[in-house]
């Protein structure tokens, strides 16, 4: 996802100009270090539940004050410093963006992300 055009096409949307005052990304890349135990990780095999992504997605942007949250979890073998997750939450307010972007990404992780990580 090119987040800058990304967030020049939400721009163009009907009612962002009147609705939107906060606009929070979250881009996920391949670390090179295990968050476990801090080895080392060569590449790591992503497997993500898109259903559930969008499932997760529709909710946040249900919230009160939330205009749009956009999700795109990528599938595959990777190495450390490629792009895995991009999320974009555009809302009224921090009060509403901030917990909204906290709670897709902890969400999208934890229900729709498996990840196995190998040191080569």
């Amino acid at each position: 996802m090119d987040i800058s055009k990304k967030i020049a096409e939400l721009k163009t949307e009907p009612g962002f100009r009147e609705n939107v005052g906060m606009v929070l990304v979250h881009n996920g890349v391949v670390r090179a270090w295990s968050r476990k135990d801090k080895g080392k990780v060569g590449r790591v095999k992503i497997e993500v539940d898109q259903a559930k992504v969008e499932t997760i997605r529709k909710e946040i942007e249900a919230r009160p004050g939330i205009f749009r949250a956009v999700a795109e979890a990528r599938s595959g073998e990777y190495v450390p410093g490629d792009d895995l997750l991009f999320l974009i939450v555009a809302g009224d307010i921090r009060e509403n963006v901030k917990p909204a972007l906290a709670d897709l990404l902890d969400r999208v992780k934890s229900e729709a992300v498996t990840k196995q990580e190998l040191s080569e």
